[in-house]
């Protein structure tokens, strides 16, 4: 089987960057899985469509096209249009977590995930990566920290990004973004005895993927 890393956990617990740089480290492809669903949440915030109309939704992401460049950074292509830019807005997240919870979309992207994983390997993130996309891989990590520390990461991204937002309303969305994806009733973000959890709140960066990358190394025999 294709090597694949599993990284899980709720927003803001620093695993885009840490899987790039995981990737990076392994010489493998990067799938960030939860841009997949974001494509689909910005398509359907564009098209007016009600985030609780599974049908439309269903039909919507059955006919997107979502396609990762390699680059520094990476690119995210939906329907031939980069789209990198603009999936990362607290609106575009809290459309993300609605698609996310629609069981027809996530039969539908995950097959793309797998058939992605299965021809070249890769680390992919998420928050049902190694319980529902990958399960057998035995390499999976799980990624956490307080709803105060991500809050405050996500707030210092967007205002990096020249983007004017209230502090106590990213964490507001934080904390509405986590009871959904841990409560919805279709692969719910959870972790078990499997994974190998790592709290991110006083670690750096490079410190979590010096953790998974030796973890992955040693269980795989890599030099």
């Amino acid at each position: 089987m294709a090597l694949i890393v599993a990284i899980d956990g709720p927003s803001g617990v620093g695993k885009t960057t840490a899987s790039k740089l995981v990737a990076r480290e392994l010489n493998l492809p990067h799938i960030d899985t939860g841009a997949m669903y974001r494509a689909i949440g910005l398509a359907a915030v564009r098209r007016g469509l009600d985030v609780g109309d599974d049908k439309a939704l269903e039909e919507l992401a059955a006919r997107s096209k979502i396609e990762f460049v390699p680059g520094d950074p990476p690119r995210v292509i939906l329907d031939g249009e980069d789209i990198t830019g603009e999936i990362r807005t607290p609106e575009i997240s809290m459309a993300a977590s609605h698609v996310s919870a629609i069981p027809a979309v996530r039969r539908l992207l995950v097959t793309m995930q797998q058939e992605l994983g299965r021809r070249d390997g890769g680390v992919l993130e998420g928050r049902d990566i190694g319980t529902k996309v990958f399960p057998e891989t035995p390499h999976k990590f799980f990624l956490e920290a307080s709803a105060d520390v991500r809050a405050r990461r996500r707030h210092a991204e967007l205002v990096a990004k020249g983007q004017t937002v209230d502090f106590e309303t990213v964490l507001a969305d934080s904390v509405q973004r986590d009871r959904q994806d841990s409560t919805r009733a279709d692969s719910p973000l959870m972790h078990d005895e499997t994974y190998t959890v790592i709290d991110t709140s006083a670690l750096t960066i490079a410190e979590v993927v010096a953790v998974i990358v030796k973890s992955v190394r040693e269980r795989s025999f890599l030099p």
